[in-house]
């Protein structure tokens, strides 16, 4: 990830309302979820939530798609995984693996290790 494309996503997340829909859209994974359903779980109005989406579509944090008369919005892997890693290229002079955040396998793993 570019500077530019960091600073970018990370204005977009700098914002209370923008952080709580991208958050929820990282919590329901790759199909995301309709406008009208993310108004109503977060309590944003749907004008608001509309010129939130979009800051969160311009920094390339969500994707919108159309299912017949719904516009369907999930959030980016690549872009998430790609600010995580941006920001911890160089973690702990490079000394310690603070590797992506988003690695399901990974997480699986861990967290039946410390089932065990």
């Amino acid at each position: 990830m570019e500077s530019k494309q960091a600073v970018a996503a990370l204005g977009a997340l700098a914002q209370d309302s923008r952080l709580q829909v991208f958050r929820l859209l990282v919590e329901q994974g790759p199909d995301g979820l309709p406008a009208g359903v993310i108004a109503d779980r977060l309590g944003i109005p749907p004008s608001s939530l509309t010129f939130h989406l979009q800051q969160l579509l311009h920094a390339g944090l969500v994707t919108q798609r159309r299912v017949s008369r719904q516009l369907f919005y999930a959030m980016v892997p690549e872009t998430m995984n790609g600010l995580v890693a941006y920001l911890t290229e160089h973690c702990c002079g490079g000394q310690a693996d603070c590797g992506p955040a988003c690695d399901r396998a990974a997480a699986s793993v861990s967290k039946d290790a410390s089932a065990a």
